[in-house]
């Protein structure tokens, strides 16, 4: 983390660990939202697939698939904006157009892009909070899908759709669906960070609840060692 911002999060951090951010915030990370799978879904291939999503601070929701069976790899990065504000200083002042964003290479014979939409919007993160997760806010922290074609546009279409009527949650999905112009890596330092980091009161707090909530409510799809990127 850079001197400016990683103080403000372990801050906001500390404070949702000591009931100062009040109940909504500090409870954020720790909800699990049971819900249906995706009425459309995506047919099994032979094909390695890639996915890309964003929904609040990658650190979390890299660590969340990491451990989905199915997933070779989970890698935290930059979506939504240019090759030159690809850098964790200018994604952080919330102008780059980007978001905090992870791709995913996955198995699809062994677990759906559908799936994957449904640990997305279940556990990895709440979709009906605009532009913040828990003690983060910005664009950046944005909830997006960035399909690679028409086919995945199609299905998380249809399912953010069958969610808003479905009534499981408190209000309707703030998701938004955006073209995927590139996916860019983030910077060594984020990657494999919740499995670097465990004790980081930023990660307890908000990251090692999501994990829990996977191996709680998608048991089948759960696996105890994280595929890492180093």
């Amino acid at each position: 983390m850079s001197a400016t911002y990683l103080p403000r999060k372990l801050c906001a951090a500390l404070a949702a660990a000591c009931g100062l951010l009040g109940a909504a915030s500090a409870n954020a990370a720790e909800a699990a939202f049971i819900i249906p799978p995706p009425a459309i879904d995506q047919p099994a291939a032979a094909a390695m697939q890639k996915a890309v999503i964003a929904g609040g601070c990658f650190w979390g929701v890299q660590a969340v698939f990491q451990h989905v069976k199915g997933v070779s790899s989970a890698v935290s990065g930059y979506a939504g904006g240019q090759a030159s504000t690809a850098n964790y200083d200018t994604v952080s002042g919330g102008r780059s157009g980007h978001a905090e964003a992870v791709e995913i290479t996955y198995d699809p014979a062994q677990v759906s892009y559908g799936q994957l939409l449904q640990i997305y919007f279940s556990v990895a993160h709440d979709p009906t909070q605009l532009n913040r997760q828990g003690p983060d806010s910005g664009t950046q922290y944005r909830s997006t899908v960035f399909p690679a074609d028409d086919g995945q546009r199609k299905v998380a279409e249809a399912y953010i759709a069958q969610l808003n009527q479905a009534g499981v949650y408190p209000k309707a999905l703030a998701t938004t669906i955006e073209p995927l112009k590139a996916f860019y890596p983030a910077e060594d330092y984020h990657q494999d960070y919740l499995v670097r980091h465990p004790y980081s009161m930023y990660i307890m707090v908000n990251d090692v609840p999501k994990v829990e909530n996977l191996a709680k409510t998608f048991p089948q799809q759960y696996r105890d060692k994280p595929v890492l990127v180093k």
